[in-house]
């Protein structure tokens, strides 16, 4: 029986939402424990424990250990608007504490990619894309109430064939800065990728630079509702790619094992073509490991 990209879409769907339903419901938000050690955030006074795990992960530079499995469905994506895709990131995020006064944070995003049509008439593929490994180095302690980190980015052509990999290395910049106030977190993060070598493959050089403002607000049992965009600019093709992205989680705790999870939806306000465009959907699935 062919398993189609909607009833993948279904799936993950309502796994997500009994996962988020049952979870919710049979647990709640622990008084008791001390914060994690080493972590870029501003205090506050008579948060539960999983608040603050909730707005750790609101901050891309907490000094907190999780692995996010983001489900994505696109569609749109041929010429002829009649593609469909659903990806897999695993973006694992891994902080080293360097001393008292600096961490390192490790981000990672992998895609694993099925997609239906993802070109005319190219039918279903499924394979890797390539990663993105960026590292922040970040002050332990926020500076006047600035969390901020910085560092280099970098493009690794992992990807399995030519719809899923641009075959270039890049390298470049990255930065993020935010505030976190109360239950609020509001911030961005910027990089830019510029190709300095191809794996033999005839492919365009890439010249990209990535937008994303976040606003968070964390309630006091641990739900977080994001307002987010993931723009994109190519500055050779000089468009603009701008996904704007929903989403409501929820920090639980399963045994031993706190998990946040998570449901939302995306619009492309504007897309190159060929490129995702109208509405899609995004699940995930945090596993989270406090110090």
């Amino acid at each position: 029986m062919r398993v189609t990209l909607e009833r993948l879409l279904a799936l993950a769907c309502g796994s997500a939402a009994l996962a988020l339903a049952g979870a919710a419901g049979s647990t709640r938000a622990q008084q008791t424990g001390s914060p994690p050690q080493g972590v870029a955030t501003a205090p506050d006074s008579g948060e539960t424990e999983d608040q603050k795990l909730a707005k750790q992960l609101a901050n891309p530079v907490a000094s907190l250990i999780s692995v996010p499995f983001q489900f994505n469905y696109d569609q749109g994506l041929n010429p002829l608007d009649t593609g469909k895709r659903v990806t897999l990131n695993i973006q694992p995020v891994v902080p080293f504490s360097l001393n008292a006064d600096w961490n390192l944070i490790s981000r990672t995003i992998l895609p694993v990619t099925w997609s239906d049509d993802a070109l005319v008439d190219s039918g279903r593929i499924f394979g890797t894309g390539d990663t993105l490994q960026s590292l922040f180095l970040s002050p332990a302690k926020p500076w006047n109430g600035i969390i901020w980190g910085a560092g280099p980015v970098f493009l690794l052509p992992t990807g399995t064939n030519d719809i899923y990999s641009v075959h270039q290395w890049g390298a470049g910049p990255t930065v993020v800065v935010l505030k976190q106030t109360g239950p609020w977190t509001v911030g961005a993060l910027v990089n830019h990728i510029w190709s300095f070598a191809d794996t033999g493959a005839p492919s365009p050089t890439v010249n990209s630079t990535y937008l994303q403002p976040f606003v968070s607000y964390t309630t006091a049992d641990a739900w977080t509702f994001t307002l987010n965009s993931e723009s994109t600019y190519d500055w050779h093709g000089k468009t603009w790619q701008v996904p704007l992205n929903t989403m409501v989680s929820k920090v639980v705790k399963i045994g031993p094992q706190r998990v946040s999870f998570a449901v939302g939806a995306r619009y492309y306000a504007t897309s190159p073509d060929p490129a995702a465009k109208g509405w899609g959907a995004r699940f995930v699935v945090t596993f989270l490991f406090p110090k």
